[in-house]
């Protein structure tokens, strides 16, 4: 029983974690997009 809630418990923080990363990434792409908007302009 408890290795499964160990197993559990890590899975939910790797999720957590690449959700994380995949936000931070599309920050910075539409960071990157206004920057270059910018400079279009």
């Amino acid at each position: 029983m408890r290795k499964m809630l160990s197993l559990a418990l890590l899975g939910c923080v790797i999720v957590t974690l690449s959700a994380c990363n995949t936000v931070k990434g599309l920050g910075r792409d539409i960071q990157s997009v206004g920057e270059a908007g910018d400079k279009a302009l």
